[in-house]
């Protein structure tokens, strides 16, 4: 297959308007099961502060302003074609100029700082954290998801033994849920990476996070494990708000990797209710 050609400024362009995007707009599949949260929440007060998250993104739609006021910081995972060929510019200046754009251009809060002790803040939220994969054929798909830091900062690794099995993965869920309560902003999806390695679950975790709700896993004790994990969590009785209710949790994403036979790395990346993202194919 001959080689296709990107220009650097068309990635800079889809990545900037994807961080205003993301940052206004709840995502179809998000939107889809907050809206069927509001229905099956048991709880009269739970109701009501769904109700007023519903209320709130309905505003951010039409007066385009962001639906929380913690804007993230960029990740950004590519699936980059081997047939592309990048051109005018670097790939990386690429994507931490679309953000700059997107982040200025769209009066979103800029929230990263240069150095994670200094503290000084780069007031364009650059750099990215950006995540990239070769793949087959001759396009790129880009997924931009702002993280917030109140459910960011909830996230855990446990490195637990093999011989905790099953049970020790869905306890180290729970703990992780539970130990987060109301300070990531319920109900949350949680994203779960099992296998790999220390910063490979870690990775998969933040990516199940992505994955479309309305998409179950292909394999089938992992979707039992995802449905089984639901359950629990709801039955924790934080809820909305973490004030409490039967809603804690909209869904539980896992991602799945061959391991080492020392190990079982799990990995919990909490997010908020709004579980941002957008998702291109150029």
């Amino acid at each position: 297959m001959a080689l296709r050609t990107i220009q650097a400024e068309e990635i800079t362009r889809n990545i900037k308007e994807m961080c205003i995007e993301a940052n206004h707009f709840l995502s179809p599949d998000m939107r889809r099961v907050f809206e069927n949260a509001v229905s099956e929440e048991k709880s009269p007060l739970g109701r009501q502060i769904l109700g007023q998250l519903q209320e709130n993104l309905q505003i951010a739609g039409e007066d385009m302003i962001p639906i929380c006021q913690d804007t993230g910081m960029a990740v950004i995972f590519m699936k980059i074609g081997q047939d592309v060929h990048i051109e005018g510019g670097s790939l990386r200046e690429a994507v931490d100029e679309g953000v700059r754009q997107g982040y200025t251009e769209g009066y979103l809060r800029k929230s990263v700082v240069g150095d994670p002790l200094e503290r000084v803040n780069t007031k364009d939220n650059t750099p990215a954290v950006l995540h990239t994969e070769i793949v087959d054929g001759g396009q790129i798909e880009i997924t931009v998801a702002p993280k917030g830091f109140g459910s960011e900062n909830m996230s855990r690794i446990f490195m637990l033994k093999p011989a905790d099995g099953i049970e020790g993965v869905k306890e180290a869920i729970l703990t992780a849920v539970r130990d987060a309560g109301p300070n990531a902003c319920p109900p949350m999806v949680v994203g779960v990476g099992i296998g790999g390695t220390f910063e490979k679950c870690a990775l998969m975790a933040k990516h199940a996070l992505t994955r479309d709700l309305s998409e179950e896993s292909s394999v089938p004790y992992v979707r039992e494990l995802e449905r089984e994990m639901l359950e629990k969590i709801n039955g924790l009785g934080i809820g909305p708000g973490g004030l409490g209710g039967t809603v804690t949790a909209l869904a539980v994403n896992i991602e799945m990797y061959p391991t080492h036979i020392a190990g079982l790395p799990v990995a919990v990346n909490i997010c908020c209710h709004v579980n941002r993202h957008a998702r291109r194919v150029i």
